[in-house]
């Protein structure tokens, strides 16, 4: 599918600049206020077509979502009090999460990328590395995350991670 090849083509990119070990691409349906997964790196853990409504904090969903901004947390500990899933993160050896939204033509978020990598390993200058290898990618990355229509007419499957 073309859309992956998207999602895996921005992943290598963000694998060389700013480092990344678990990376997924997430589509914001705004019916539900939740997210889809459309691409993982690791879909052992992180099946693709898992939803997380968002029982994320809303700080996270204020910022990424409302404010349409990166979200950085750059320890466990900011880690902890955004992601329920934060132990499985850390299993992986993540400990640090940088979150990109994905804005269309009309500045709506269409989609969420998730980069996470070790503790301590981003940094302000990491957002802003991420956010230019998606600024470079944007319209191929808009593409495909509407590709995938958000409207289904069956109930989603509830994603625990």
């Amino acid at each position: 599918m073309i859309t992956d090849a998207v999602f895996q083509q921005t992943f290598r990119a963000m694998q060389q600049k700013p480092g990344v070990i678990l990376f997924t691409a997430l589509q914001w349906i705004p019916q539900r206020s939740s997210l889809k997964r459309l691409f993982t790196s690791h879909p052992a853990d992180y099946p693709v077509g898992g939803e997380k409504t968002v029982e994320i904090s809303p700080g996270w969903l204020g910022t990424v979502i409302e404010d349409k901004k990166p979200f950085l947390a750059p320890d466990l500990e900011a880690l902890r009090e955004v992601f329920s899933d934060s132990q499985l993160i850390q299993q992986l050896g993540c400990g640090a999460v940088i979150n990109v939204p994905v804005l269309d033509q009309q500045h709506n978020v269409v989609g969420v990328l998730a980069l996470l990598d070790a503790e301590g390993k981003y940094t302000q200058q990491s957002v802003e590395t991420a956010v230019d290898v998606i600024n470079a990618n944007l319209s191929a990355l808009v593409q495909a995350f509407e590709a995938h229509p958000t409207e289904s007419p069956e109930a989603p499957a509830k994603d625990t991670v």
